[in-house]
């Protein structure tokens, strides 16, 4: 569910009328707006807002603007908001980064990069303005925020009005000439400005020494002029009134706004301190807070406008309103220091107004600013998507670190909301200790349905944490558990958990069971509009489907994947582009294959915490392989090589193996192929190496054993990939009629799935054995198409002479050609080369399907026309 957005938030507030004109300032912002970075950094009351809105008015370009509160610590509430932003300046971008956002825990890397594709996006020159960026305590935004500066495009120009200096590269941006900075001492209220703004923007009429010496006493700050000037208001002597304060800001402050508040009539006074809780009011929101039939809060707002107190519009309707944020910091001094009423029951009222009018974010703030615990949890809990996984994860945390153990312990269900809230912030290191604290609890809680969606929600949150960490058999453990206890009801943790089972049934090797529970998870989170687990589960089911051999059927899976985001460049759709990859490799569409591959693999680096690029590269060499691009297949691999073994990934290990394997036997190093297929027992590749020396016998003992291996699990592909190869050893060791029943086996096996590139990877062996079977009449119009698939220099079309060689001889290959063109027989080789006669056999049987001939002098004859001996 995406973040509810407070539409005043993204508004740049309304220019006061008789504003102090400020062109000198305006003139250096204009004149930097080529840089990536406007920097206003000041304390607070310089005006660093004010001016910023009359520079964007000034100017022609659109603007974006954000307002910001602490709750926008958290990462994915605040991208919301930056977009929700950029959709007032262009209605037509934000699809892209939507359904992310609302997705329980997207990365990181994939929301910015999603943005900045946006951003790119927005035709023309435009600026985006960060109000109050102080109020954020989140590295994980400060970092967001650096990587966009750091790829910023060149159409969007940044502002950032701040208390105190970001921690964002400023120096570096500094030092490239990319950064334009305003601070106090540019900001302060020169004694002209000083005069124009008491005189005519004030009205008052004070004489110029006596400007001189306020503008002295305040050092140009612009907020207490304000005030100095509204306490001014009335007053028979100026002179003495100005020389009757001086000292820090801080007392200056209090001074002046004691002044203030005792001049406002009693029932202002009253609505401006209570008033004070709410960071922006609108007249139904402030009446709600008040509960005052005496007056209209709308009618007061307005008035409270008028008299200049500091009443900031953030429409142009003139509904929603905030305080300047010193004077409301200072209200709400005031309103501890008075006791006037209980400020719990005032957050309290304004909970309920947000709540009811479906703004759960601010409602869960105010409840916790009233210590309202057991409210403040209920809204955390949501009706349907928990607010931790809605954007609002930091904030919920700090407000868990700031209970009192005793709090905490006297409910276990706040533990577990805890370690929840924890697992969306991604800090799983305390989770465990959070649930261990709320077993505890439970032990002496009445065993009833609540008791038992509790426990429930603990097995869902382990069953999370292990799926994290690959633990095929805690997953199912806890998952199991969980959804034997959890509420009919809770629908999204039941659909979240159900995902995660079915991710360790495919750990696991099962399946069918895999492939029935994704298929569950896909139909409840249908039902419920989980769009993110939708497409995790969906994609999952595409990939059992291609494991068990059904690529129509897969490639639709994967194309809904791609329906279901809208935009197929979202990085969540990787997955599914690496599976219609190897689907369209499967079917010899090597073009396809590769749009999709390259693709896939760029998406995935944008994820950094799964190994699905380390995977999609590992495809894309055995593809330049498939291509004859031996040298370009092998750079891929050694890059990939090095990633994988440097970030950890063990389950990409095999399949680099697997593919290395295959570049030493077409470059003819079979003791290298040997040795990496033995090291990482590759059953597979270990046949490929004994078919390579000519040791057929030796490759149907390592294909017979997985056989049993498999036929244990079910595993269609792998099965497939058994009968190719046992064809071939059986034809290798000839037995014709042997290897024609296997291969024929294979090719019903593979005929509905629509399988070409298993069979013509094969090379000229399978050639000839699929030539043989087309002979006999083994499923004809598939076996043809197979045939027409081979390479032109496979096919008999030419005379055999005249084709070029299909596959280089190795040097052992080379060297018992020689010998054979001497004239020695099998069994002279076989003693002058120490090897067994068999061996020998086998080498014959490669060099005459590699020279495509029968006979012993057909190859000499051959390999002398190539030039070969």
């Amino acid at each position: 569910m995406a973040t509810q957005i407070l539409a005043t938030k993204l508004y740049a507030p309304v220019p006061r009328p008789g504003v102090v004109q400020r062109p000198r300032l305006i003139d250096r912002l204009k004149e930097r707006l080529r840089g990536k970075l406007t920097l206003l950094s000041a304390p607070a009351g310089f005006g660093k807002t004010t001016l910023v809105t009359e520079w964007i008015n000034a100017d022609e370009r659109p603007v974006g603007w954000l307002s910001l509160d602490e709750a926008d610590s958290d990462l994915v509430r605040f991208l919301s908001y930056f977009v929700a932003a950029l959709q007032t300046i262009a209605p037509q971008i934000g699809t892209n980064i939507t359904n992310l956002l609302g997705s329980p825990q997207p990365p990181a890397e994939t929301l910015l990069t999603t943005l900045l594709n946006d951003i790119a996006a927005i035709p023309g020159d435009f600026v985006f303005v960060l109000d109050d960026y102080h109020v954020l305590d989140s590295q994980v935004v400060n970092a967001a925020l650096t990587f966009l500066i750091d790829n910023q495009p060149a159409n969007m120009h940044l502002v950032i009005t701040t208390r105190e200096d970001p921690r964002l590269p400023l120096a570096r941006l500094r030092a490239r000439g990319e950064l334009t900075e305003l601070r106090a001492s540019d900001l302060h209220f020169t004694l002209d400005e000083a005069a124009e703004f008491l005189n005519h923007a004030m009205g008052l009429a004070i004489s110029p020494d006596d400007v001189a010496a306020l503008e002295a006493r305040t050092e140009g700050w612009i907020a207490g002029l304000q005030l100095a000037a509204i306490s001014m208001q009335g007053q028979q002597d100026t002179t003495e009134f100005i020389k009757s304060f001086t000292g820090s800001h801080h007392f200056v402050l209090d001074y002046l706004v004691e002044e203030v508040l005792s001049r406002q009539p009693p029932h202002i006074h009253d609505f401006l301190l209570k008033t004070s809780i709410l960071d922006r009011m609108c007249g139904p929101l402030c009446d709600a807070v008040l509960q005052d039939d005496g007056y209209s809060a709308e009618e007061t707002l307005e008035g409270v406008r008028q008299a200049n107190l500091f009443l900031v519009p953030l429409d142009n309707e003139r509904r929603w309103y905030r305080y300047h944020h010193l004077f409301g910091d200072l209200l709400r001094k005031r309103l501890r220091q008075t006791a006037i009423v209980d400020s719990d029951e005032l957050h309290i009222r304004a909970s309920r107004w947000y709540e009811d009018n479906d703004f759960e974010i601010e409602a869960f703030q105010h409840a916790a600013a009233a210590n309202d615990v057991e409210r403040a949890e209920r809204i955390i809990s949501g009706t349907s998507v928990p607010l931790y996984f809605r954007g609002v994860a930091h904030p919920i945390l700090h407000w868990f670190e700031s209970l009192p153990s005793e709090i905490l312990n006297a409910s276990p269900s706040l533990w577990i909301t805890y370690a929840w809230t924890l697992m969306a912030a991604h800090q799983s290191t305390q989770i465990e200790h959070k649930l261990q604290s709320a077993e505890a609890v439970l032990s002496g809680v009445e065993q009833d349905a609540r008791f038992r969606d509790l426990l429930g929600n603990i097995a869902a949150i382990r069953a999370m944490e292990a799926a994290i960490r690959y633990q095929a058999d805690t997953i199912i453990t806890q998952a199991r558990r969980a959804l034997d206890l959890l509420h009919r009801d809770n629908l999204y943790i039941r659909t979240v958990v159900t995902r995660a089972l079915a991710i360790a049934y495919q750990f696991q090797g099962k399946r069918a069971a895999a492939r029935e529970t994704y298929q569950e998870a896909i139909a409840m989170s249908d039902a419920t509009g989980n769009l993110f687990v939708n497409v995790l589960a969906t994609t999952g089911l595409g990939i059992i489907q291609t494991s068990d051999n059904e690529l129509y059927q897969a490639a639709q899976t994967y194309k809904r994947v791609l329906d279901l985001v809208v935009d197929p460049n979202q990085p969540i759709t990787c997955a599914s582009h690496l599976g219609l990859a190897r689907i369209h490799y499967e079917w010899n569409d090597l073009e396809a294959a590769q749009v999709y591959g390259e693709r896939g693999v760029r998406l995935a680096h944008q994820i950094e915490s799964i190994d699905s690029a380390a995977g999609g590269e590992v495809f894309l060499a055995r593809l330049q392989l498939a291509k004859g691009n031996v040298p370009g297949a092998l750079n891929l691999l050694n890059e990939v090589e090095e990633i994988v073994h440097r970030r950890g990934f063990a389950k990409q290990i095999p399949s680099v193996a697997a593919v290395r394997v295959l570049l030493c036997l077409h470059q003819g190093d079979v003791t290298t192929a040997a040795q990496l297929a033995q090291a990482h027992n590759l059953p597979l590749s270990q046949a490929r190496v004994h078919l390579a020396q000519g040791n057929p016998a030796e490759a149907l003992v390592a294909l017979g054993s997985y056989r049993e291996q498999i036929a244990a699990e079910t595993w269609p592909d792998e099965r497939l990939k058994v009968l190719v190869l046992l064809a071939l050893a059986h034809h290798q060791d000839e037995e014709l009629d042997e290897a024609i029943t296997v291969i024929s086996e294979a090719l019903a096996s593979a005929a509905p799935g629509g399988f070409v590139r298993t069979f013509i990877d094969e090379g000229q062996p399978m050639r000839t054995l699929l030539s043989e079977a087309a002979a006999r009449g083994v499923i004809p119009e598939y076996t043809r198409k197979l045939l027409d698939a081979f390479p032109v220099e496979h096919r008999s079309s030419q005379p055999v002479s005249a084709q070029p060689l299909i596959e280089a001889l190795s040097d052992r290959e080379l060297e018992i050609l020689a010998l054979v063109a001497e004239g020695l027989s099998n069994r002279e080789i076989s003693e002058r080369l120490f090897l067994a006669l068999s061996t020998v056999k086998g080498h014959n049987r490669n060099i005459f399907d590699k020279l495509q001939v029968k006979r012993r002098t057909e190859a000499v004859a051959r390999a002398r026309k190539l030039g070969l001996i």
